[in-house]
C-alpha cells in the first residue's frame, strides 16, 4: 500500500469515505510525516508554510479522537486571526461531514458576544477561535474546557508575535494536563521552543522543507534609492507584469495604508489590510480581493497570515522581510497548484544585508535587475475583471448562494459565466459579477425578489 495515500492510515471509515468524495487521495509531505504520530496520540510540533495541508493534518487527528455521543467541548483550536479561524472551522466541517451530528463553533472577536454565548449553551464538540475571545468566554463562564482532550495552536508563531503569550498561558491553565497538544507554525523561533517545553510532553518534531519551488515561482530583486523611487518601482512592476491578483507586503501598518492610498491615487485597484481596520472593513476587503474585484491587496505579515486566496499571481515585497523564513512564507503564497507566479522584492542600500541572508546563492549586487522603463507609467492601470454587489440580507433571512445565482440568471438575467464568488453571512451577502454585467445584475436583484422579499442591493467600492 502506498504510504502517502490516506487509505494507508488507520482512520474511521466515515473519514476515509469522505476524503475520497473530496478528492483527497495523496497526502502532502506535512500530512505524511505528522499524521501517524498524531493518530498515535503523541504531541507534535509541525513546521510548514501556509498551503502545506496542515489544517487537514490536525483536523483529521481531532476528528479521529472525537466521541460524538459526548456532547462536550473535546477539541480547542486557537488561531491568531478571525480569517484563519473561519478557514480552519470550514475545513474541519468539510473533513467531518461524513460523521453525523458534529458541532463546530467559531469564537472570534469582532462578532457579537451574545449569539456566541447562546450557541455555547446548546453545546459543541470542537471550538475554533482567537485567544482574546476564548479568554473572554472563559472569564464570563460561558465556555468550559474541562473535557478538552486535544489542543491545537495554529500559526503559533504569529500568535506570539501579536502578543498573545500571557493569554495563551491563561487559557492552557484551564485545559486538563492529560491531553494531546499539537503545535503548527511556519517558523520556529526561541519563543515557540520555550512554550513547547512548557505545555507539551515529548513532542515529535516534524519539519517540512519550506523553500519555494523555483519551477513555479520566479523571483526578481530590484534596488531602489529612496522611498519615492520605491513607490514608482511598485507601479512599474504592476504595469509591467499585469498580475490579476497581487499581494504587496509592507512591514508596518502605517506604511501599508499609505502605499494602498497612493496606489489608488494613481488609479490602481488597491486596498489595505492591517490590524487597525474595523472587522467589517477587513471582511469586505478580503471578500473583494478573493473574488477578483480588487487587484492589489497591500498587507502586513500578521494581517495576511492565514488568508485563503486562490490563484495569486504575484507577491511584491515593498520592503524586505525581517528574516529569511518570513520571506519564504511571503513568496510561498504564490506558485500553488503548479501555477507559474512571480515574487518581486524591492530593497535599498540599508536592506542589502537582508537580501544576502534570504537564501544561499542570492547576491544583492549581481542578482539585482534593472527596473522596467519609466515609459510604462503612461499606460493605464489594469481594472479588475469583477465587481462586487452587496445584498442587505443573509442566512438569517434564509438566503442561500443558489437563491442569488438563480435571481441573477433567471429570465432576462445575466449568464452564469458572468457570476463569480458568492459569500453569504448572517445579515448580508456579497456576489461578484463581471464588470460588464453590473447594470443588468443590479437591475435584476433590485427589481426582483429573494425568498419572496425585496432587499437593498448596491455596488461597493467603485
Amino acid at each position: 500500500m502506498n504510504p502517502t495515500c490516506f487509505s494507508s492510515l488507520n482512520l474511521h471509515a466515515e473519514l476515509l469515505n469522505n476524503l475520497a468524495t473530496l478528492g483527497y487521495a495523496e497526502m502532502t509531505p506535512i500530512q505524511t510525516r505528522s499524521l501517524p504520530p498524531i493518530l498515535a496520540g503523541q504531541d507534535v510540533i509541525a513546521q510548514g508554510k501556509t498551503g502545506s495541508g496542515k489544517t487537514a493534518a490536525f483536523g483529521l487527528g481531532l476528528l479521529q479522537r472525537l466521541d460524538v455521543k459526548r456532547f462536550r467541548v473535546q477539541a480547542l483550536v486557537l488561531c491568531p486571526t478571525r480569517e484563519l479561524a473561519d478557514q480552519v472551522a470550514g475545513e474541519i466541517r468539510r473533513l467531518g461531514r461524513g460523521i453525523h451530528n458534529i458541532k463546530v463553533l467559531t469564537l472570534c472577536g469582532g462578532m457579537p458576544f451574545g449569539p456566541q454565548a447562546g450557541s455555547l449553551e446548546h453545546g459543541a464538540h470542537i471550538i475554533v477561535g482567537t485567544p482574546g475571545r476564548i479568554e473572554d468566554h472563559l472569564g464570563r463562564g460561558t465556555l468550559k474546557l474541562a473535557d478538552v482532550s486535544t489542543l491545537i495552536l495554529d500559526e503559533a508563531d504569529r500568535m506570539l508575535d501579536m502578543g498573545f503569550q500571557e493569554v495563551l498561558d491563561r487559557i492552557i491553565e484551564q485545559i486538563p494536563k492529560q491531553r494531546q497538544t499539537l503545535l503548527f507554525s511556519a517558523t520556529f523561533p526561541d519563543q515557540i521552543q520555550a512554550i513547547a517545553r512548557r505545555i507539551m510532553t515529548q513532542p515529535v518534531m516534524v519539519q517540512v522543507e519550506s523553500s519555494h519551488d523555483s519551477a513555479s515561482i520566479e523571483q526578481h530583486f530590484y534596488k531602489v534609492t529612496d522611498n519615492k523611487q520605491r513607490l514608482t518601482a511598485l507601479r512599474l512592476l504592476l504595469l509591467q507584469f499585469h498580475p490579476e491578483s497581487t499581494l504587496v507586503f509592507c512591514n508596518t501598518k502605517k506604511e501599508t495604508q499609505a502605499v494602498a492610498d497612493q496606489l489608488m491615487d494613481f488609479g490602481f485597484s488597491a486596498l489595505a489590510l492591517h490590524g487597525d481596520l474595523e472587522q467589517r472593513d477587513r471582511d469586505q476587503t478580503l471578500i473583494r480581493f478573493a473574488n477578483k474585484s480588487i487587484s492589489v491587496l497591500v498587507a502586513t505579515d500578521v494581517a495576511a497570515r492565514g488568508l485563503d486566496i486562490e490563484a495569486l499571481d504575484a507577491v511584491i515585497n515593498y520592503h524586505i522581510a525581517h528574516d529569511a523564513e518570513s520571506h519564504l512564507h511571503r513568496i510561498g503564497r504564490t506558485g500553488r497548484a503548479g501555477s507559474k507566479c512571480i515574487a518581486c522584492s524591492l530593497y535599498d542600500d540599508r536592506e542589502s544585508y537582508r537580501v544576502a541572508q534570504l537564501e544561499a546563492g542570492i547576491d544583492p549586487i549581481l542578482d539585482s535587475e534593472p527596473l522596467p522603463p519609466l515609459t510604462l507609467l503612461d499606460r493605464p492601470s489594469m481594472k479588475p475583471a469583477m465587481a462586487t454587489l452587496q445584498i442587505d440580507g443573509g442566512k438569517k433571512q434564509k438566503i442561500r448562494p443558489g437563491d442569488i445565482l438563480g435571481a441573477l440568471t433567471g429570465e432576462r438575467g445575466i449568464s452564469g459565466q458572468q457570476v463569480g464568488k458568492i459569500n453569504v453571512a448572517d445579515n448580508w451577502a456579497f456576489v461578484a459579477v463581471s464588470r460588464g454585467a453590473v447594470k443588468p445584475a443590479l437591475k435584476k436583484l433590485t427589481e426582483g425578489k429573494l425568498k419572496g422579499r425585496s432587499f437593498r442591493v448596491r455596488l461597493i467600492g467603485d
